[in-house]
């Protein structure tokens, strides 16, 4: 499978979430295997040679590929959640959504200084969530921190959200 294969199978939503918004539907890849191979093979080839310690999946779609890949690696999942999801002591992280404010969580135990992580979602479009996630997982002192997403949509510049000491890898542009 090829990149454009890929792109030829994830579907367009006009006017989804509201009105003037041309979603990005990755469903219709995730019930392919072939791009769920696709994915699982980029995204471990990229990351095996970092030294990443553990991969953290942004609630919900960075869940769907996130621990594939942490199993690959043979290295532990750690999931970022949204307000009041996780059971055990968290730490959280406040941001600007378009229509207010939420947050995001992780357990306290999760991570430490000799970390090198990696943060995984499904799409960067303003940056804002995986932002967030970089400001919480900086909290704990990790060595490195890389996010990567499946796709992004270059129009929107959700790069720059993120300093330079972050690397972003995406896989699919529009």
């Amino acid at each position: 499978m090829t990149q454009e294969e890929v792109k030829k199978i994830i579907r367009d939503v006009p006017d989804f979430p509201q009105k003037g918004i041309l979603f990005k539907d990755l469903t219709t890849a995730f019930i392919n295997p072939e791009c769920m191979h696709w994915f699982r093979e980029q995204l471990t080839n990229a990351y095996k040679d970092k030294g990443i310690t553990k991969i953290l999946g942004l609630e919900s779609r960075g869940f769907v590929l996130a621990p594939i890949v942490a199993s690959e690696l043979n290295i532990g999942f750690v999931p970022i959640r949204k307000k009041g999801k996780l059971p055990a002591d968290v730490i959280g992280q406040s941001y600007e959504k378009e229509y207010g404010t939420d947050t995001i969580e992780i357990h306290t135990d999760s991570l430490c200084e000799d970390d090198v992580v990696m943060i995984h979602d499904d799409l960067l479009a303003t940056g804002g969530t995986m932002a967030a996630a970089v400001a919480l997982v900086r909290k704990f002192g990790v060595k490195k921190i890389y996010v990567n997403f499946l796709v992004e949509l270059d129009d929107l510049n959700g790069r720059k959200a993120f300093t330079d000491d972050v690397e972003v890898l995406s896989l699919i542009h529009y």
